[in-house]
């Protein structure tokens, strides 16, 4: 992929910007560095297939306990939907302090491997479509 300096970038900033959203992500070089502009509608695409995979179980008391596989994160609700709208929650607060402290959780790298699911979660607006990318199976006692 070609890279734009950023120097040249700079100088013609609404163009890269109007480049990037209506078009195609760009490549930008900075000394050393280098970056992605990329439009939300394409970062959407890339982490469409990700998905989420909770193991279920159903408590003496009749609720269900889900627990994120790949991911600390394990709650309780009266039904499987109450469950579900609570993983939403938490899984938004967890991407939210993944992100707010990228350089502490993605030094880990078990943790590092969850930077798609996490920019899903960022990027995803609607809890009903978080939900239906947690895939429910049945767990193991």
């Amino acid at each position: 992929m070609q890279s734009v300096n950023a120097t040249d970038m700079r100088k013609d900033f609404g163009k890269y910007i109007d480049e990037i959203v209506r078009t195609k992500p760009v490549m930008v070089k900075r000394s050393r560095d280098y970056f992605l502009g990329i439009s939300v509608d394409m970062m959407l695409e890339l982490v469409e297939d990700v998905v989420f995979r909770a193991e279920t179980f159903v408590e003496d008391d009749g609720s269900v306990t889900l627990s994120l596989v790949d991911y600390d994160l394990v709650v309780n609700g009266k039904d499987r939907e109450d469950a579900l709208t609570a993983m939403v929650t938490d899984l938004r607060e967890y991407a939210q302090e993944y992100y707010d402290n990228i350089h502490f959780w993605s030094s880990d790298l078990l943790r590092r491997k969850q930077i798609k699911g996490i920019l899903k979660v960022l990027l995803t607006e609607k809890d009903e479509a978080l939900k239906e990318s947690i895939r429910c199976q049945a767990g193991e006692s």
